[in-house]
């Protein structure tokens, strides 16, 4: 089973946060509806700048633990090794998540006159 490990962050880029999961869109569509329970909306952890999609669960909390344990300054340079603009990849996944399972289209209305 794929697991991701991930790093998500706020608009401003003031928090990062180390994240683990088996299903990275669903994860984010949580952070994105999550109640301000613990910041304002400034502060939602909305934006996934980096990400790795590992085979087994051993190499993923391995890493993990890892990723976690960084310092701010390694963890930014580990975004912009692959993502220099800091741009949220969640775009990019919901366009492969349409790829795979094909586009949910409803009927267009018909008006009558």
């Amino acid at each position: 089973m794929k697991k991701y490990v991930f790093i998500v962050t706020d608009r401003n880029r003031n928090n990062l946060h180390v994240g683990l999961s088996t299903n990275i869109t669903k994860t984010m569509s949580f952070y994105r509806t999550m109640p301000n329970l613990f910041f304002d909306a400034g502060q939602q952890l909305t934006r996934l700048v980096y990400f790795e999609e590992l085979r087994d669960e051993e190499s993923a909390d391995f890493r993990f633990k890892a990723v976690n344990r960084f310092t701010r300054a390694q963890k930014e340079r580990i975004i912009r090794g692959v993502n220099p603009e800091w741009i949220d990849l969640t775009i990019g996944l919901d366009y492969e998540n349409i790829l795979t399972t094909g586009f949910n289209v409803r009927p267009a209305a018909v008006w009558l006159s």
